[in-house]
C-alpha cells in the first residue's frame, strides 16, 4: 500500500464538529440575529473542534473510569466525597466555567457578549457538547434548571444569598445544581412521595427519608420534593425545597449518599441513593404546590432531554456518513451503493427532525420567557413532544448507525458503544415515555395547546414556497394528527396518547424542516422533509416501490427539485 493510499479503517476523530456540519450553520441565521450569530461563531468553531478531538478524548477516559464514593478519609474521619476523573473534571471546566452552559440563560454577560443569550445559543452549544460527552450534560442542564426554578418562585432573600455561585463562571467559586425526586415508591407517582419535612425548635425546615435516584448526587444544591408532616395526603401536600449540601458555617449538611449506581449508561456522571436525615432545607414558593413548581424544572430538563438526543443523533449520522464515504468495497465508496443510501436516509431523517425541533422549540422558549401571547400554550406542547419522540429515536439511530461502521462500531474504542448506551436514558428521565406522551395531552386538555400549534404551523406553512400539492399534503396530514389528538383528549382516550404524539411531532417537524428548506434553499432539507410525510406519517403499501409522489415536487425551486 502506498503512503498516499486511504486507510481501510477510516476514523473522523480530529473533525470540527461545527464548520463540518453544513445543516447547522445554514440553520443558524433562521434562529439567531445576524450580530450574535457573528459573535458567536468563533465560539461555536471552537466548541466544534474540542468536540471533534480533545472533548472525545477526555469523555472516552471519563466514560472508562467512572466515578467513585469515598466514606471516610484516610485518618477515619466520616468525609463523603464522590471522586471524580480528572478527565471529567477538565469536561466540567469547559462546560461550566469556559462556556458557561450551567449559567448563561440567567448572567448579562456570557462569552463577551452583554445581555442575556437567546435559549437558541446555548441549544447549539450544547447540540455540539453532547455529540462527545452526554453525561456531564445531565449536571448542566440540572443545575441551568434548578437556578431558573429558583429564581421564579424562590423568596427574593434566598434568590440572593445563593443565585450568584449558580451562576458564577468561576470554577472554583460555582455551584452545581440537581434534583432529588424519585423514590422507591415514588417514580413518576409524585403523589406517593413519602420524604417528610419537619420544623425544628428554630423553625427550620428539615428533611427525612430516601431518595432513590440522584444524579449529580454531591452538587452544592439541589430542589427536593417532600410532605410536611401537617400536610394532607395526595399531590396537593408535596413541597418544593432547596437542599444545600453545605451549610453556613461550613459544615456538610446532615444526608448522606448511601452508594452510587452502577449505569448501562452516562457512567462518567454520578449518580446515588441519598438517605436524608434531618436535613436543612428552604421551602421554595408556596407551602402545597411543590410538583407545580417542580414541573417548571421538569420542562426545563426534557427540553434539554430532547436537545442531548438530536445531538447523540446528530454524532452517530455523522460517524455513519464519514464512514460510507471513506470506506472502498466492490471497488466503490459505500455511499454509491443504493442500499446505504437507503439506509443513511433512514438514519438522517428522524436526526433532523429532532435537529429543527430543538430549534423551533427554543424560539418558543424564547418568546415565552418574553411574554408573548399564546408562546407558553405553545412551548408546553413542544416540549413533551420533543422529549418523547426525539428521545425514542436517538435509542434506534444510535444502533443503525453503529452497524454501518461494521465490527468496529461494537468495540468500545470507537463512540458508537457510547452513543448507544447513552440515547437509552433518554426515555427515561425526566418521564418515561407514556408519561411525556400523556403529557402532551395534558397540555392540550389544560394549556389550549393544540389550537396554538396549529395556528404556529399554518403561520410556517404561509412563509413557505413549496409545491401545491406538498403544501396540500403537510396541512392534510395536520389536520389528521389534530383529530387524533382531540380523540386522545377526550375521555377515555389515554390509549391513544403515543400515537398521537408521534403524529403531532411527524407532521410539526416535517413542516418546519420544509419552512427552513424554503428559507435556505437547502435541497436536502425539503427532501427530508418529504421522508418524514411519506415515511412516518402516510400511509403507504409496503409491496410497493415508495418512491416520492412526483406532484411534490413541481414548481419547487430546481435547488430542491434536484435531490427529491
Amino acid at each position: 500500500m502506498s503512503d498516499t493510499a486511504p486507510h481501510p479503517v477510516p476514523d473522523r476523530r480530529g473533525e470540527n464538529f461545527y464548520t463540518t456540519d453544513r445543516e447547522l450553520r445554514q440553520l443558524l441565521p433562521l434562529y439567531l440575529p445576524a450580530d450574535l450569530l457573528a459573535h458567536m461563531t468563533p465560539h461555536l468553531a471552537r466548541l466544534g473542534e474540542l468536540a471533534g478531538g480533545h472533548l472525545d478524548k477526555l469523555a472516552s477516559t471519563a466514560d472508562h473510569h467512572p466515578p467513585t464514593l469515598q466514606y471516610r478519609s484516610r485518618s477515619g474521619l466520616d468525609e463523603q466525597r464522590v471522586l471524580k476523573h480528572p478527565a471529567y473534571v477538565e469536561m466540567e471546566r469547559l462546560a461550566f466555567s469556559e462556556f458557561g452552559l450551567g449559567a448563561m440563560s440567567h448572567r448579562e454577560e456570557t462569552l463577551g457578549w452583554r445581555g442575556k443569550m437567546p435559549p437558541a445559543v446555548k441549544y447549539a452549544l450544547t447540540f455540539l457538547f453532547v455529540q462527545s460527552e452526554f453525561g456531564l450534560c445531565c449536571p448542566v442542564s440540572m443545575t441551568d434548571s434548578l437556578t431558573r426554578t429558583l429564581r421564579k418562585f424562590g423568596d427574593p432573600e434566598l434568590v440572593k444569598r445563593y443565585l450568584p455561585r449558580l451562576t458564577s463562571l468561576d470554577f472554583d467559586e460555582l455551584a452545581q445544581g440537581a434534583m432529588f425526586m424519585t423514590e422507591q415508591g415514588a417514580g413518576s407517582d409524585i403523589a406517593t412521595t413519602a420524604t417528610e419535612a419537619r420544623r425544628d425548635a428554630d423553625g427550620n425546615w428539615r428533611l427525612y427519608g430516601d431518595k432513590w435516584f440522584c444524579s449529580n448526587p454531591d452538587a452544592e444544591f439541589a430542589m427536593v420534593l417532600a410532605r410536611p408532616d401537617d400536610a394532607p395526603a395526595g399531590m396537593k401536600g408535596i413541597s418544593l425545597f432547596l437542599l444545600p449540601r453545605h451549610l453556613d458555617d461550613g459544615s456538610v449538611n446532615a444526608y448522606r449518599i448511601i452508594r452510587l449506581k452502577d449505569k448501562l449508561g452516562t457512567r462518567s456522571m454520578a449518580s446515588g441513593e441519598i438517605r436524608l436525615e434531618g436535613a436543612v432545607a428552604y421551602l421554595v414558593g408556596e407551602p402545597g404546590r411543590g410538583f407545580v413548581q417542580m414541573a417548571d424544572m421538569v420542562n426545563n430538563s426534557r427540553l434539554s432531554n430532547g436537545v442531548r438526543a438530536a445531538g447523540l443523533m446528530r454524532r452517530a449520522v455523522a460517524e455513519a456518513e464519514f464512514v460510507a464515504r471513506e470506506r472502498r468495497a466492490f471497488g466503490k465508496p459505500l455511499q454509491d451503493m443504493p442500499l446505504m443510501r437507503r439506509q443513511l436516509d433512514k438514519l438522517r431523517v428522524p436526526a433532523e427532525q429532532a435537529r429543527t425541533m430543538v430549534f423551533q422549540t427554543a424560539q418558543a422558549l424564547a418568546r415565552s420567557d418574553a411574554g408573548e401571547p399564546d408562546a407558553y400554550a405553545l412551548l408546553r406542547i413542544l416540549t413533551p413532544l420533543i422529549k418523547f419522540r426525539a428521545c425514542r429515536d436517538a435509542r434506534k439511530v444510535t444502533g443503525d448507525a453503529m452497524e454501518v461502521r461494521g465490527g468496529c462500531g461494537y468495540i468500545e474504542e470507537w463512540s458508537d458503544p457510547r452513543l448507544l448506551r447513552d440515547a437509552h436514558l433518554g426515555s427515561i428521565w425526566e418521564g418515561t415515555s407514556n408519561i411525556v406522551a400523556l403529557d402532551v395531552i395534558r397540555a392540550i386538555k389544560r394549556e389550549g395547546s393544540l389550537p396554538v400549534l396549529r395556528a404556529h404551523l399554518a403561520g410556517l406553512l404561509d412563509d413557505a414556497d413549496l409545491a401545491p400539492a406538498f403544501t396540500q399534503a403537510l396541512r392534510g396530514a395536520l389536520d389528521g394528527a389534530s383529530a387524533l389528538a382531540e380523540t386522545a383528549a377526550r375521555e377515555g382516550g389515554d390509549a391513544l396518547a403515543r400515537q398521537a404524539a408521534s403524529a403531532l411531532y411527524h407532521c410539526t417537524s416535517s413542516i418546519a424542516m420544509a419552512w427552513e428548506a424554503s428559507r435556505t434553499g437547502s435541497a436536502d432539507r425539503l427532501r427530508w422533509a418529504q421522508l418524514t410525510l411519506c415515511h412516518r406519517v402516510l400511509p403507504r403499501d409496503p409491496l410497493q416501490p415508495d418512491d416520492l409522489p412526483e406532484a411534490w415536487t413541481s414548481g419547487t425551486p430546481q435547488s430542491a427539485q434536484s435531490l427529491a
